[in-house]
């Protein structure tokens, strides 16, 4: 099925519900939730909704989510002079034919270990910026790289090969879910799973379990995430003696899964609040903000999840107070900065506080511009924005249409 940005959640919700043969009063007792947001949604009333809900409405259709909310399909052009991304070249880096042709897909010889690793920071770098279409035009090459590397090499260079491969891996299989290819990423993941276990990194495999958990949210399929999550961190719950990095992906682990449990419905907000309470002492026992694998985690990182979870919740004003509490929100990478900035933004916008939403909103297109074209919530929550701004021209009109917004 094809599905754009052009088309609101509403109308998606309306074919895919009378292709189920499902009146509207059905498919709300099957989710779950009320009429009246299936009634609001179809009309274009609203035009988004807590991820609770989209998680019900889209399991009630045995669709993903992906598919109801419109997740963007493609990369966008890049700015003329640089490597157009192709999904493509991500989709034959990734599953390549040569694997079950028995061929060599690379036959030139691969960089070296070192040029490897340089060319891994420098698509982390860029990734965290949110510049996802230059990592779309960068990472296929590193990915065949890689690969080539560990066919060639034996002992440890081999095994350091494997860990660069597996992070490469882990790229894509984000990329590949920011675009709504969610079996892809799964894919990919199963193939950086592989990979980290050849590899010299021992903490590879746990950087890949909380990647997958992120997948199977986003695929709705969110007891696996949670358990996903859950199981990984029992069996690496840090001690007293434990290093920094152990803490850091332990509390990286709680915050999956935290995420994927408020998504649940408010039957889980006990739990959730459980969860959330374990990651703060984890990040308190560090003391500032780590950058472990690309993922930040700290005082700093579990402020920012707590307010996205009082969003999911609800409870807007809360949300909102405890943004103003987040400690050194500067030390975190562009992209979780401009995440943080749409939670409240939503959060605004639930209280009927639209130039304020409007405000974060533009703080987070100023922290990571291109990451905003891509991010559904973001795009989502500018339609909503526009839908009931009176002017022809705002603000609000002008960021809609740098977001190439329909409508």
């Amino acid at each position: 099925m094809t599905h754009t940005f052009g088309t609101t959640i509403g109308d998606r919700l309306g074919r895919l519900r009378e292709r189920r043969g499902l009146t509207q009063e059905q498919l709300a007792a099957r989710a779950g939730v009320s009429v009246d947001v299936v009634r609001k949604l179809e009309q274009n009333r609203r035009l988004t909704a807590r991820m609770a809900t989209l998680n019900a409405l889209a399991q009630a259709l045995d669709v993903e989510v992906s598919v109801l909310v419109g997740a963007p399909a493609v990369f966008e052009p890049s700015p003329e002079g640089r490597e157009e991304p192709s999904l493509l070249l991500l989709r034959q880096a990734v599953s390549p034919v040569s694997d079950l042709l028995g061929e060599d897909d690379d036959p030139e010889d691969p960089p070296t270990i070192g040029a490897l690793r340089a060319a891994l920071r420098s698509t982390e770098h860029i990734r965290r910026e949110g510049r996802v279409g230059q990592v779309g035009a960068v990472l296929p090459q590193l990915i065949r790289d890689a690969r080539a590397a560990v066919r060639q090499h034996t002992g440890a260079d081999r095994a350091a090969a494997n860990a660069v491969l597996a992070e490469a891996y882990q790229i894509a299989a984000t990329t590949l879910t920011a675009l709504g290819k969610e079996d892809a990423a799964f894919t990919a993941i199963e193939r950086a799973t592989v990979a980290a276990r050849s590899s010299d990194d021992p903490h590879l495999e746990t950087v890949g379990a909380s990647t997958l958990s992120w997948i199977l949210t986003k695929q709705g399929r969110l007891q696996d995430a949670a358990r996903v999550a859950l199981a990984t961190a029992d069996s690496a719950e840090p001690g007293f003696r434990s290093p920094p990095l152990a803490l850091s992906l332990w509390g990286i682990l709680m915050l999956r899964a935290a995420t994927a449990t408020v998504r649940q419905g408010e039957a889980q907000y006990d739990r959730v609040e459980e969860l959330l309470r374990m990651a703060s002492a984890a990040a308190a026992g560090l003391g500032t903000d780590r950058l472990d694998y690309a993922t930040p985690f700290g005082p700093a990182n579990a402020g920012v999840a707590r307010v996205n979870f009082l969003v999911e919740m609800g409870k807007s004003a809360e949300a909102i107070e405890a943004a103003r509490a987040v400690p050194r929100l500067e030390t975190l990478p562009p992209t979780w900065r401009a995440r943080f900035h749409v939670d409240r933004a939503q959060a605004h916008a639930d209280i009927d506080q639209g130039g304020r939403a409007a405000g974060a909103l533009l703080q987070a297109e100023h922290d990571a511009p291109e990451w905003m074209r891509y991010h559904g919530t973001a795009r989502r929550l500018v339609a909503e924005l526009r839908s009931r701004e009176r002017h022809r021209r705002s603000l609000v009109t002008e960021l809609a249409d740098r977001l190439h917004l329909d409508g």
